[in-house]
């Protein structure tokens, strides 16, 4: 039996609830601060890709690779927030997951002996901004619509 899948999508799109929630979020967007956690995560993510030539880790090739393939991804993640965040909002756990991953890469890349000061600082503040700015984006959901009432 075919279904008309153009039928109960039309139904979905309308749904109250569904409605609700992309305003909510839409108003969300349009506050000052929902575009500086954007900028200032597409700023990480930027810097986490070009970090091991800025800091210089000269002989730990998989982080630099590790840092570079991660950076990006958290500044096409950023963009997508930036551009459409009702749709992306829901994605700031990717960059939680991404700054966990730049905290612990210097010691599951390189190795316990293999890792230095200034890769382990550099990766632990830059997984720290990642997953404090992740977080942020995921509250961004719930600045917009009604206060509860205390």
């Amino acid at each position: 039996m075919a279904t008309d899948s153009t039928h109960s999508t039309s139904q979905i799109e309308s749904h109250p609830d569904l409605m609700a929630l992309r305003g909510r979020y839409a108003e969300a967007s349009a506050k000052p601060i929902s575009g500086l956690i954007e900028g200032l995560c597409l700023l990480t993510g930027l810097y986490l890709a070009i970090s091991p030539w800025v800091v210089g880790f000269t002989n730990f090739s998989g982080l630099r690779v590790s840092n570079l393939i991660t950076g990006i991804a958290l500044a096409v993640l950023a963009m997508g927030f930036g551009s459409v965040l009702e749709r992306t909002v829901g994605l700031g756990w990717c960059a939680v997951a991404i700054g966990v991953w730049t905290i612990v890469a210097p010691w599951a890349i390189a190795g316990p002996d293999a890792a230095t000061t200034h890769t382990i600082v550099n990766n632990a503040i830059i997984g720290g901004v990642a997953c404090a700015l992740g977080l942020a984006t995921m509250g961004l959901g719930f600045m917009g619509g009604k206060r509860r009432a205390r």
